[in-house]
């Protein structure tokens, strides 16, 4: 065991694992007052709920040998008789129980993430029995197809450094198959909770992002040195690049705008971070920007479908941007696994044709999948909640707390 990369290992983890109370409060202050508590339990609640699946089962059917490149074996109920002490990770000294603890904090996150798709109007216990499923059926298979040695994608020749795939077209795709299903809320027009919170979530993230994107290399490597210059750069271009079209478009730029701005250059950047330079990462992050900005704001309103946070505009359009964009920038001289260049690199159209047909594979098995577990699930446990307590709130209706004393200024609660 190399003792340096494991400890670089397990920060990493411990970054990757506060990302998603990061998430909560982003989450959490965006959501009207009488839906916080709902919303920031809903994305916290994963936390437990996900290693118990990922520790049952999840581990083995993620990375436990190989059934026709979509799943693998789950041979060892609860890890019982699996050595976590045998290396895993041969050149980098890693071992079985160091891997899977990094692994784990991607199944926690993953999922947490379309949370925002479904605030204010989805049944609390309707969630978790989702979230289990969808484990066992989108995520799991999906990071087996393309993390495994012997998965459908990885034989494909996909790239996919820290998650473009498996985590944010994942999770943005779902989110906009259940805001589909649940329909719009009644009241479109609330006022977010708390915008600071926004910022302090943000803030949270983009640290905890250097554990999900630079710990991807599986130690102190020139790769995770790269992955942190790049998650980086993207960010800020991106931060920067959103408050200029705002400004552009609305005169005034927002607090709330930049922190989606940072968000969608964290995200873009995941796919290709390990494999692209700081060139790469700043083109990247322009038009995953551009992407989600126009989306967001010209192509959502039109469309029916309600996504209160943009789930779906920041991490499955920047997602798909972002897992294209490596099949332009991504290069040899960065990391010595990629095995062609990409467009602008000398490659060729080869490498951009295998992520299109990778990102175009994602999207349909997640949202053929996502939509046949809704409509079985649909039929044993109720989705959305009742008008009365979508306006009344999910705090009181679904959990019975509030995240404050009073409902308005004024007016107590247990006068309402």
């Amino acid at each position: 065991m190399n003792t340096a990369n494991t400890v670089f290992l397990i920060v990493s983890a411990i970054l990757v694992f506060f990302m998603t109370p990061g998430l909560a409060f982003f989450y959490g202050g965006l959501v009207s007052k009488k839906n916080v508590v709902n919303t920031m339990l809903s994305v916290f609640v994963i936390c437990g709920l996900a290693i118990v699946l990922f520790v049952a089962f999840g581990y083995e059917m993620c990375f436990n040998g190989d059934i026709g490149g979509v799943v693998g074996h789950v041979r060892h109920f609860f890890l019982s008789g699996v050595d976590l002490n045998k290396i895993v990770l041969k050149d980098l000294g890693i071992n079985s129980a160091t891997y899977l603890v990094f692994e784990m904090m991607f199944a926690i996150i993953t999922p947490a993430l379309f949370v925002g798709a479904t605030v204010g109007r989805m049944h609390f216990k309707f969630l978790l029995w989702f979230v289990v499923i969808w484990s066992i059926l989108i995520y799991y298979p999906l990071v087996h197809m393309v993390w495994a040695a012997g998965g459908l994608m990885a034989k494909w020749g996909i790239l996919d450094f820290a998650g473009g795939t498996v985590v944010h077209i994942n999770a943005g795709i779902t989110a906009l198959v259940l805001s589909i299903f649940l329909g719009p809320r009644f009241n479109r027009n609330v006022k977010p909770y708390s915008i600071p919170w926004v910022l302090l979530g943000t803030a949270i993230l983009w640290l905890g992002w250097y554990g999900f994107n630079a710990g991807s290399a599986f130690g102190m490597t020139d790769v995770a040195v790269n992955a942190f210059l790049t998650t980086t750069v993207s960010t800020a271009v991106s931060m920067v690049t959103w408050m200029l079209l705002e400004t552009a478009v609305k005169s005034k730029p927002s607090l709330d705008g930049v922190c989606t701005g940072a968000l969608c250059g964290l995200v873009g950047i995941t796919p290709g971070t390990g494999y692209v330079t700081s060139v790469g990462a700043f083109f990247t992050a322009i038009l995953c920007t551009l992407a989600s900005f126009l989306f967001i704001n010209y192509v959502k309103p039109r469309l029916a479908y309600d996504d209160p946070l943009d789930a779906f505009g920041c991490h499955g359009v920047s997602g798909i941007v972002g897992s294209l964009t490596v099949g332009l920038f991504a290069t040899k001289s960065v990391n010595h696994s990629v095995a062609l260049n990409g467009l602008f690199y000398g490659g060729g159209i080869k490498l951009f044709g295998i992520q299109l047909a990778g990102t175009l594979f994602t999207i349909v098995f997640t949202a053929v999948m996502a939509s046949l577990i809704i409509v079985v699930l649909k039929r044993f446990v109720t989705m959305r909640v009742s008008a009365r307590d979508e306006e009344v709130g999910l705090d009181l209706s679904e959990h019975g707390e509030l995240a404050d004393a009073y409902l308005s200024d004024s007016t107590p609660l247990s006068a309402k």
